[in-house]
């Protein structure tokens, strides 16, 4: 991405909205990453410092736990190889994240993900462009004919 002389902000990518899903994005010029577990529980990892004007590569890279469907994890905010912020995702829906959300890029369609902000929160910025990395998690027998059966509560296994 590229920042323009006076900062940015807006949404960079994000997937659901009110009532569940995650969002990454500029707010105030600072990167921030919010995880809604359906509106019972809501995750921010943000950097501290405004970003420079000049073009930049954020990351937002999540370790999920071992051991199941429903699980948390640990998310790394990092910007141009440096980290700028890290927190503890204690759960994430093991299932859908919403069925009237979208894939949103550069702005947000739907609802908020956060009250952080108010739609469509177009980035102000240069998005050049968004790498999704989906590296497979190894379930178990179980957890998969879980998944498959569709016996999956928001944020654990029944």
């Amino acid at each position: 991405m590229e920042i323009p002389k006076g900062g940015a902000e807006g949404m960079l990518l994000t997937h659901g909205g009110r009532f569940s899903g995650w969002g990454l994005y500029l707010l105030k010029g600072k990167p921030v990453f919010h995880y809604n577990l359906a509106g019972v529980a809501r995750y921010t990892i943000a950097a501290k410092d405004k970003l420079a004007p000049g073009k930049h590569t954020i990351v937002f890279d999540f370790k999920y736990d071992d051991g199941g469907l429903g699980k948390g994890g640990t998310g790394t905010l990092l910007v141009d190889g440096n980290k700028v912020g890290q927190g503890r995702i204690e759960r994430t829906l093991a299932f859908r994240l919403s069925l009237d959300e979208t894939l949103d890029c550069g702005e947000d369609t739907g609802t908020p993900i956060s009250e952080d902000y108010r739609v469509p929160f177009k980035f102000t910025g240069t998005l050049a462009k968004v790498v999704i990395d989906l590296t497979p998690e190894s379930l178990t027998a179980e957890d998969q004919q879980r998944l498959h059966e569709g016996k999956v509560a928001i944020g654990m296994a029944r």
